[in-house]
């Protein structure tokens, strides 16, 4: 018993690490550090790369970019090898987008989840990260308003790795990053905003 029980331990260690990790807002400390403002108090209303550069600059926005895609790297990778279980990976990207979207270092306001979902995906398969990238920006293209093109991204994404060849934990992880990202995205159906890669208004 306790041989089944302490992989199990190690996993669910590893998703509140993942969720600690993915509720660090770098959004809003950065752009509280440059501009003296709270992200989420302007624009989409989201603490995000994207909200970022249009409150603080491009190169706060980039900073924010890197930074979301390493955490939500990080806490997968940390779980793929450490974990104790084959859903650990799986786990604990779910849990690092969950972090994002609602972070408890931050009122559980965060951001749409893209970026650490990436880092996420791109900890599990690289070409599936690619692959990921060209589905949504296709999507979002054609869609035209990103909370939409998210849905639709994260609703196909597994079912284009399967279609790639990925195997089981690279599936569960895309799944869970997926679901997480369509549901986070939900909210902001009807919303109208200026977006600066694709909504229009």
């Amino acid at each position: 018993m306790i041989e089944i029980m302490e992989p199990v331990l190690r996993t669910i260690a590893f998703a509140v690490i993942a969720y600690l990790l993915g509720s660090i807002p770098f959004a809003i400390l950065v752009t509280r550090a440059k501009v003296g403002v709270d992200v989420r108090g302007s624009g989409s209303g989201h603490a995000g790369a994207t909200n970022t550069m249009r409150a603080a600059g491009w190169v706060p926005g980039i900073i924010v970019l890197v930074a979301d895609i390493g955490k939500g790297y990080l806490a997968v990778w940390l779980a793929a090898r450490f974990g104790g279980t084959e859903a650990a990976p799986t786990v604990a990207a779910a849990c690092v987008v969950i972090g994002h979207c609602w972070p408890i270092f931050a009122g559980f306001r965060g951001g749409m989840g893209m970026a650490s979902g990436a880092g996420a995906l791109l900890a599990v398969w690289p070409l599936g990260f690619v692959l990921a990238l060209g589905l949504g920006s296709a999507l979002q293209l054609l869609i035209k308003h990103s909370a939409k093109g998210n849905i639709v991204t994260g609703i196909l994404l597994m079912p284009l790795w399967a279609l790639f060849g990925a195997n089981g934990t690279q599936l569960g992880v895309a799944l869970a990053v997926g679901l997480v990202i369509s549901g986070r995205a939900l909210s902001d159906w009807n919303r109208v905003y200026r977006e600066l890669w694709f909504d229009r208004e």
